[in-house]
């Protein structure tokens, strides 16, 4: 019985390690924004940094064509196959539902046969520039979480710029060149991804892989987003670790996959020869069938909910925090500058909720959130990763003197580590502690913290023995 014991201790033990072990695969989604965890002191609510999952947002964009007219089908006209320019039977006819190419088809589900897709008019004013603009926005700013794919069924441009905004359409920036002809089309030389690297991972290249003309399995262009990932996670992503902490230090690299529009600058249609047949300029156009571009609301790691309602995306916000994008604090919740999350320290990250206006004068503001357990960070080297998570300095003095708001109380206002409330004025706080609310170590005032000093955060090892014993039964339920 005693051996059947310790052998179900011993797998449990393994597993817990294995579970345990720093950066696991399975880390990083940052999905929950606070949980309840149970302390000596009662529950409190533990904040950590959190983000909406990645999803499809085609479903949330609109489309806008320039020029407006360029869509085929007003007046109804007829294109020749590309493959065959004397195959000129296909139709275009915007008043039947049936031979219609408008936009939203770029758009829609693509299990059915044929395709549907957007097209063009075609080149018949040649040799005017057959040249289209798409622009996809979003009255948000997202970020971009896997590889753009556009797939044609026409031939893929001789020449197309990729191009993203940061505010809203008013400016753009390149963000990929395609030619059959770098050198020629964009003074460029031709390059690929694999080209580049860690340290040139933002640079702006031309690349000659997606524009090989039309043949029946190369109608797909990409923009490599998870490739330029893979310099810092890895070839197959698991080292996300690396990945998000450059994200939170690097704001170049952060900002180099977040966008609130994308445009497509059609600028060339497939010729499939040197030269453009003047004779058969039917079989000239452009048609799209489907566009994927994946992300997430951008709402500073403070909420895990973005919600569409009345054609516009909203994150919801946590951590006190409000905007569409949670970039500042709520009124009455000023009690420090606002700050986005970090996805630092691994795996939870730091909240940077938003505090009370403790200073601020007035009624007092009515919290509805249990105060952060602000000990419970947890950051186990300071110097390394140093959360910003602080109150802000004011003295007891201060605080007595404002008599309508209170500091501290048994509901909503608990006084951290062990200290009592005395009068909703000031916590009384035991020998280790200091701060308004108990929150801080005495010994970091005095710079003196250490691992000698026994009053830094439990060790590692001891929060898997907690699991441990709790997964047992021995020990009383704790959320971590």
């Amino acid at each position: 019985m005693y051996l059947s014991r310790f052998l179900s201790i011993h797998a449990l033990w393994v597993t817990v390690s294995s579970v345990m072990q720093p950066y696991p695969l399975v880390w990083g989604h940052y999905d929950v924004c606070k949980t309840q965890i149970y302390t000596e002191e009662g529950k409190v609510w533990d904040y950590m940094a959190c983000q909406p999952e990645s999803t499809d947002m085609t479903k949330y964009l609109k489309v806008k064509l320039d020029p407006p007219d360029i869509t085929c089908g007003d007046p109804p006209e007829t294109f020749c196959a590309m493959g065959n320019p004397y195959m000129c039977n296909n139709e275009c006819d915007a008043s039947t539902p049936e031979l219609a190419h408008p936009p939203e088809l770029m758009f829609d589900f693509e299990g059915r046969h044929p395709s549907t897709f957007w097209q063009s008019a075609t080149w018949k004013e040649y040799p005017k520039p057959l040249q289209v603009n798409i622009t996809l926005s979003w009255s948000k700013t997202i970020e971009l979480t896997d590889n753009i794919v556009i797939t044609f069924e026409s031939g893929r441009p001789d020449q197309m710029i990729l191009e993203k905004s940061l505010d809203y359409g008013r400016t753009w920036q390149p963000y990929q060149y395609y030619a059959t002809d770098c050198l020629d089309a964009f003074h460029m030389d031709p390059k690929s991804v694999k080209d580049l690297s860690q340290h040139t991972v933002l640079e702006i290249i031309c690349t000659e892989e997606y524009s090989t003309g039309y043949t029946t399995n190369s109608k797909i262009i990409h923009f490599e987003i998870k490739d330029r990932f893979a310099f810092f996670a890895g070839p197959r992503l698991r080292n996300m670790a690396s990945l998000y902490g450059q994200l939170d230090t690097t704001k170049k690299l952060r900002d180099f996959f977040t966008v609130t529009d994308l445009r497509i600058r059609l600028l060339r249609p497939a010729v499939g020869e040197i030269f453009v047949d003047e004779l058969h300029l039917a079989r000239y156009f452009y048609a799209i069938s489907d566009i994927k571009v994946r992300g997430r609301c951008k709402c500073n790691l403070h909420a895990t909910v973005c919600v569409y309602d009345n054609s516009k995306l909203t994150c919801e916000c946590e951590h006190n925090t409000t905007g569409p994008d949670c970039g500042k604090c709520k009124k009455n919740y000023q009690g420090r500058p606002w700050s986005p999350g970090s996805y630092l320290p691994i795996p939870k990250g730091t909240a940077n909720t938003c505090i009370p206006s403790i200073s601020s004068i007035g009624t007092p503001p009515k919290f509805n959130r249990i105060w952060p357990n602000i000990s419970s960070l947890e950051v186990p080297n300071p110097k390394q990763v140093a959360p910003k998570l602080a109150l802000s300095t004011v003295s007891s003095v201060q605080v007595a003197n404002h008599k309508r708001a209170n500091v501290c109380d048994n509901e909503l206002l608990h006084c951290q580590n062990g200290g009592t409330c005395h009068n909703n004025v000031r916590c009384l706080c035991p020998a280790a502690y200091t701060g308004i609310l108990c929150e801080k170590l005495r010994c970091e005032e005095a710079g003196s913290c250490g691992s000698g000093s026994g009053q830094g955060a439990p060790p590692h090892g001891s929060r898997t023995l907690l699991l441990l014993t709790t997964l047992l039964g021995t020990a009383s339920p704790l959320v971590f």
